[in-house]
């Protein structure tokens, strides 16, 4: 399982359904691997499941058989603490928000996940946030919207093109907008992006509340310079 000695909560899903030959499995966690037919899955969901599983230093692993079902395992390390800390707490960089104005362009193909962070970023920080399904949305929606947009949050890994290609095109649209970017991808794949974990360009999934508003606000007030260094990196 690779993980260091110590207590870990185990979760265990199952299902009864057609199940998966040993080709399928050994693909399962690649992003954009899926077996569904054009324009029904992005086949990102299992491999951003992975990325946070071992962002939080635990395992998945997983048995199916055609016709059997399949059977997932997740490890997660046992948290000991004081059970009444405030959950704020356990991102010990992020004050509490007050709550702030400004549009924000929000780009994320998994509808979950974007529909979770407008929410947080409008009923929480105050923000009016634009949304976007994929990057060639956000970048017509940039046009239109070019004079009031005060941030760019886009997802790292999404089909079309990547978020650092998408903020390529968008800062030569909107070249005085900042742009942060968030994932649940492992350190190595961020690197083959021209990124790393500890950038402050870059908030983690999963994120509390507090630390997306914090990190957003950060983002706004430090303003493009540190994204285009960013790009000229990775260019």
């Amino acid at each position: 399982l690779d993980l260091h000695p110590g207590d870990y909560v185990s979760i265990e899903v199952s299902d009864t359904g057609v199940g998966m030959d040993e080709a399928t499995l050994s693909h399962i966690f690649e992003p954009f691997f899926t077996t569904k037919e054009v324009g029904k899955g992005t086949g990102l969901g299992l491999s951003t499941v992975y990325g946070i599983i071992k962002q939080n230093e635990g395992s998945i692993s997983v048995s199916s058989r055609p016709g059997r079902g399949s059977v997932f395992k997740l490890y997660l390390p046992k948290h000991v603490g004081d059970s009444a800390e405030d959950p704020a707490t356990l991102c010990r960089t992020c004050e509490r928000p007050e709550p702030s104005n400004g549009t924000i362009l929000l780009v994320e193909d998994d509808a979950m996940v974007r529909k979770i962070a407008a929410r947080i970023l409008t009923r929480r920080g105050g923000f009016r946030v634009i949304q976007a399904a994929t990057p060639l949305e956000a970048l017509e929606l940039a046009k239109h919207n070019h004079a009031e947009l005060s941030l760019l949050v886009t997802d790292v890994v999404m089909p079309q093109m990547t978020g650092p290609q998408l903020a390529s095109r968008f800062e030569k649209l909107v070249p005085n907008v900042p742009i942060l970017f968030m994932s649940g991808y492992t350190d190595r794949d961020l690197a083959d992006h021209g990124m790393t974990s500890s950038s402050d360009v870059l908030i983690k999934k999963p994120f509390t509340a507090e630390c997306l508003i914090s990190k957003v606000k950060q983002r706004i007030e430090a303003g493009p310079e540190s994204v285009r260094q960013m790009l000229r990196r990775s260019a």
